[in-house]
This record gives structure tokens, C-alpha cells and sequence, in this order.
């Protein structure tokens, strides 16, 4: 692929839902900042947020693209299957969806791997539990929340084995009643420390509101748990950005799948609450080093599911293809109210 160089280059994002000050779209509309400071008066860049995927989003992709922009952004996985459609019209632009696995010679995919701040964030949770029960509040039971879920009590079981998770889908990435309504009835069944993935700050508010630690999702939400805040999960995304448009710069589209973890900076814990021990705070520093370096493989077996069936056997890893299918639920995970 190649076009003629021009200066500013147009880049657009489609965001599925508001900015706001923390969650999924706020993550990478840092990581469009980041870009834009580093890349200066080389881009022009447009952002459509509350871009509901479907025919809408098809709609702005093509708006975005009949408008010259070079380089578009899905920031949502139901975009993917629109742009598939409307890159192959137009060969000379590149087109990126996150959490996206189909690609094209001008499509790729970006995405995180969330099983390594998951298993961090578990190991953080399972030190914490007294009585060993968790609770998870999700959006959808898809791979890509699962994948997080799962990494989450495999790390709470390697420091202590008695670890349970509760998991409540509220099928919805943001609706901050349901959010609400499915902490309380985890935190009514008697959980003591609190996760989500969800997009606001909603299960982080409830717990601390009734004096139980919490761990975030995509942000660090410490300004909502003023109490009980352990720390969060949380991911960055101005680097992957600024290469992906300076390739654009230079007349070339990336290609394939691009997947960043701790290793690459996509993926951090938020700073930890110092009431964590300083040995929890140790060990968790260490396993991210571990992760950093490649020894520590967060799906490398022996892993059975809730049902008892082998997932990972031992002396084998989950590849990537596998985490993208990712439809159970590991050992130690009950899902229902």
C-alpha cells in the first residue's frame, strides 16, 4: 500500500462510547494524545466518540475515509466486519480495530494481553481475601473478558489455592444501575474483595461505599475508592498509536496483528495501595519482571476449567489463537447472581 505523502496527515478514531475520565475510551484517547504530542503538526486529528457499532459505525468509517482521512481507528471489536468491508473499496487507506482478530492487507488488529494484569491483579486479590470469596462483575462472557477473568483467579490460586471468583455478566459494557445492582448482590453473598471489567467506575464506588477492596478495570480509579482501593488494571496505548501513524507517515499501513503486554508498556498495574504488605508489593514486582522477560507464562499448564475438563496441559501453553476462543471458565470461577 502506498500514498502520497501530505503534511498534516488526517487520522480519525471511532470510539463506541463517551471519553469520560476513566474506562475503555478514556485509555485510549490518552494514548491519541500521546500521539498527537509526539507527532505534532505532521497529523490532523478527528475523534468521533458515542459511535454506537453497527450501521453507525460503518456510516462514520466511510464519512471518515470520503473525507481523506489516512489512517482510521475502530476502537471496538463490532466495527471490525464493517471495516473489513469498507477497506477493501479503499485500498489506499489504512484501517486498525482494537480487540480486532480479521485482517486485510490494509486492516490490522491491535489488542492488549490482558492475562498478564489479570494474573497480576489476582495475586494482589488473592493475598487480600479473608475468607476466600471474590467477586467479578462483567459485560459479556466473550474471550476477551474471559481471558481476563480466568488470568485473574489463576494468580489469586498460585498464592493461595482456597480462592474463589464470583462472576456476574451484566451484558452491557456500561450501564452503571446494572453495574451497581450486580455488586450488591456479590457483596450481599459476602465477597470481600471486588474486580470488574466494565467500563465505569460503578462496582469500584459500591464496594468502597461498603468497606470492601477493590481492584479497577482500564483505569486507575483510586478517586472513587477513597478507602479500599488495592490498585487496577489498567492499559496504555500511545506508543502502539504513534508507530502505527508514523508507518502511515511513511506511505505504509501496518499489517496483521499487533498484541502489546507489560513487556511493551500496554499493560500496567496502577500503583498499589500502600496498605499492601511489602512483601505482596515484592512478589508482585517480581512476577511482573518474570511476565517482562518471558519466563512467566500466565497460560502455561496444567489449567482445568470449572467443569474439570484440561484447557492447557502441562509443559503446554494457550497460544494466541486460543485466547481469542476463549468461551470457559477456569477452575475456581462460579458464574450466576
Amino acid at each position: 500500500m502506498a500514498f502520497a505523502q501530505q503534511a498534516p496527515v488526517k487520522v480519525g478514531l471511532l470510539y463506541n462510547g463517551p471519553i469520560g475520565d476513566v474506562g475503555w475510551t478514556y485509555q485510549h484517547d490518552l494514548g491519541r494524545q500521546e500521539m498527537e504530542k509526539a507527532l505534532g503538526a505532521k497529523v490532523s486529528v478527528r475523534t468521533v466518540p458515542n459511535t454506537s457499532e453497527g450501521p453507525d459505525g460503518a456510516r462514520v468509517a466511510r464519512e471518515l475515509t470520503a473525507d481523506g482521512n489516512k489512517v482510521v481507528f475502530a476502537v471496538g471489536f463490532g466495527y471490525m466486519r464493517d471495516v473489513l468491508k469498507l477497506a477493501a473499496e479503499n485500498p489506499n487507506t489504512c484501517y486498525a480495530v482494537a480487540t480486532g482478530y480479521l485482517t486485510a492487507p490494509n486492516v490490522s488488529g491491535y489488542n492488549a494481553r490482558w492475562e498478564e494484569g489479570g494474573y497480576l491483579a489476582g495475586i494482589v486479590a488473592g493475598k487480600a481475601t479473608k475468607n476466600n470469596k471474590i467477586g467479578f462483575v462483567g459485560a459479556h462472557p466473550i474471550p476477551v473478558v474471559n481471558q481476563y477473568l480466568n488470568a485473574f483467579v489463576l494468580g489469586a490460586r498460585s498464592v493461595n489455592p482456597n480462592a474463589t471468583v464470583r462472576a456476574v455478566f451484566v451484558g452491557s459494557w456500561s450501564d452503571p444501575p446494572k453495574e451497581t445492582d450486580a455488586a450488591n448482590a456479590l457483596l450481599n453473598q459476602g465477597v470481600d474483595v471486588m474486580t470488574h471489567y466494565t467500563n465505569s467506575p460503578a462496582v469500584v464506588i459500591t464496594a468502597d461505599a461498603r468497606n470492601v477492596a477493590t481492584i479497577s478495570f482500564h483505569s486507575d480509579m483510586r478517586k472513587y475508592a477513597p478507602k479500599q482501593y488495592l490498585t487496577g488494571m489498567t492499559h496504555h496505548w500511545g506508543s502502539y498509536y504513534t508507530k502505527a501513524v508514523s508507518e502511515a507517515l511513511a506511505g505504509r499501513c501496518q499489517t496483521g496483528l499487533i498484541v502489546g503486554g507489560i513487556k511493551e508498556g500496554t499493560i500496567k498495574l496502577a500503583p498499589l495501595s500502600p496498605q499492601i504488605p511489602k512483601d505482596v508489593v515484592a512478589l508482585v514486582e517480581a512476577k511482573t519482571k518474570d511476565i517482562a522477560d518471558g519466563r512467566l507464562k500466565v497460560f502455561s499448564g496444567p489449567i482445568k476449567d470449572n467443569k474439570g475438563v484440561v484447557r492447557a496441559a502441562a509443559g503446554t501453553s494457550l497460544s494466541d489463537a486460543d485466547l481469542g476462543k476463549m468461551d470457559w471458565f477456569a477452575d475456581g470461577i462460579s458464574v450466576g447472581q
